[in-house]
């Protein structure tokens, strides 16, 4: 059958074209340019595209067999759309090609993992589909980042990442005995599927197991409380299958909120808690009520400096130390973030404990999560600059304490652009000064979105004189050609800023590497 993607070059719709023609099936695409990177690896997938929304594209698609894959960004309005409808092609959204057309085939319907939750969804599902590939079980996958090397791409099935083969040994073949289909680990994203679809995606992909890392308050532009967002995680936990079918749920038991959701809602899968914590203890708030102590638990090791290649903790199964181990990124909330993938990966797929727990030591990350763009700091000759993603105040917090435990004596300046609907409002505004309390200096761009009533959004006035009051020295640009020209002459030797932008953030990134490198 042939599948045609509208924006096919976008970061989600571009790895699922490559995942589609893997699967065997025949890719087309329209889209509006085809720039590096998605243009030329469409190009090297075999993937046909159009540019434009020219009704024509769509000739010589047959409405009995194949479809028209509409993402969450195209309106019912979008001209392809009208004319898939007026030739009675079938429209399907994003997750029901992923479990249709890439998580279903002759033999069956593979095992899908999906990785819920407000924080820490694309890391953590880089790190399962890392320990299942490592383990032997060749899962496929699909993530929001795009892994950096050895695992290949953002999306990738069996040994093959994105043209580029896993560079990796074979612990065990584990899941051969009870399931031959090799799993799907996916970013189990909680925002709408399409404009007719308005549902969480993460429902659409009919997960067998799936982790719930942490819930709190976002994408308010269709949450618009609190309770109708948990209501998206009550939706998945409701649709995992029961125990005896294989269910599992992996939760976080060091948070309140995924506490009291799991246990109002005693799903009928089969539950595994875990928790991580800091050397001080923190982060871990005993067990679940009525349920013994979680059975994974995690003490993060502190850090000696910027020479640390990983972020060493201590690892314990029950009771029972199960040794120290390392994993390539860093902070508390990686820590929990490996927890979570290791406890999938042995109580799902029954890989063993201490060698899987091995491997995360070379697990190296997903760009735009601690990415570092320069490295100079170090040796007090020149500047490094990390990127990413954060937007939320808690993610703001952790990525800074994280950065700050790697350099402890430089001076750090965050970049921060408030972009997401979440971040432009005003529902933060007290949590903001205290989740910059790592940083030495704070420069705040402009606000990314115009459209939010002034009572709602965010007072970047008065969150600076909220950070000057606690003895940060504050920036204040006009726009990001000012913030650019502010970093530079700002920055000197030995410094380390980080840029934190859940969008492109102008190219200032890119800008600021050329400048400072």
């Amino acid at each position: 059958m042939r599948a045609f993607l509208i924006g096919v070059a976008g970061s989600g719709m571009a790895p699922l074209a490559g995942l589609l023609g893997r699967a065997g099936h025949e890719v087309w695409g329209s889209d509006v340019s085809f720039d590096p990177p998605m243009g030329p690896r469409l190009e090297r997938w075999g993937v046909r595209t159009f540019r434009g929304t020219d009704a024509s594209h769509l000739d010589g698609l047959d409405p009995a067999r194949d479809v028209v894959v509409v993402g969450n960004v195209c309106r019912k309005d979008h001209p392809l759309v009208l004319a898939a409808e007026a030739r009675g092609l079938r429209r399907i959204s994003m997750p029901t090609a992923i479990r249709e057309l890439v998580a279903t085939s002759a033999a069956g319907a593979r095992p899908v993992v999906a990785v819920a939750g407000t924080h820490g969804k694309t890391t953590t599902t880089a790190m399962v589909a890392w320990l299942l590939a490592r383990g032997g079980l060749e899962p496929g996958w699909l993530v929001g980042g795009v892994p950096v090397k050895p695992l290949g791409g953002g999306a990738g099935d069996g040994a093959q990442g994105e043209g580029e083969p896993f560079d990796i040994g074979r612990i065990a073949r584990s899941l051969t005995a009870t399931a031959p289909l090799a799993p799907f680990v996916i970013e189990g994203d909680e925002y709408d599927s399409a404009f007719f679809e308005k549902v969480p995606k993460v429902w659409g992909y009919a997960p067998r197991m799936a982790i719930l890392t942490s819930i709190e308050h976002d994408h308010v532009d269709i949450y618009p409380d609190a309770e109708s967002y948990r209501d998206a995680f009550r939706g998945l936990l409701a649709r995992l299958p029961r125990e005896e079918a294989g269910g599992l749920l992996v939760a976080n038991a060091a948070d309140p909120e995924v506490v009291a959701l799991v246990e109002r809602e005693r799903p009928a899968c089969r539950i595994v808690w875990y928790a991580a914590s800091d050397g001080a203890g923190r982060g871990f708030p005993g067990a679940p009520t009525g349920r013994e102590p979680p059975v994974w638990t995690a003490n993060e090791v502190g850090l000696t400096g910027d020479g640390d290649a990983v972020q060493p903790f201590d690892l314990f199964v029950g009771p029972s130390s199960a040794g120290r181990f390392g994993v390539g990124v860093f902070g508390v909330h990686n820590v929990a973030n490996a927890l979570a993938a290791l406890a999938l990966a042995v109580e799902g797929f029954g890989l063993p404990v201490r060698e899987t727990a091995g491997a995360l030591a070379s697990f190296l990350g997903v760009k735009r999560r601690q990415e570092r763009l320069l490295d100079g700091a170090a040796a007090g000759q020149g500047v490094t600059l990390y990127d990413d993603f954060a937007h939320h105040p808690t993610a703001v917090d952790a990525t800074l304490r994280s950065i700050r435990a790697r350099h402890r004596r430089a001076r750090l300046i965050a970049l921060y652009e408030p972009r997401s609907a979440t971040a432009c409002r005003a529902m933060h505004q007290t949590a903001y000064p205290d989740a910059f309390a790592p940083a030495d200096v704070v420069v705040l761009a402009p606000l990314g979105r115009s459209t939010i009533p002034a009572a709602e959004r965010l007072d970047l006035d008065r969150l600076a004189e909220d950070l000057r009051a606690r003895g940060k020295q504050v920036v204040r640009p006009a726009d990001l050609e000012a913030l650019v020209t502010s970093v530079v002459a700002l920055a000197r030797p030995g410094d380390v800023i980080l840029s934190m932008s859940n969008g492109a953030f102008g190219g200032v990134n890119a800008r600021l590497r050329e400048a400072l490198g």
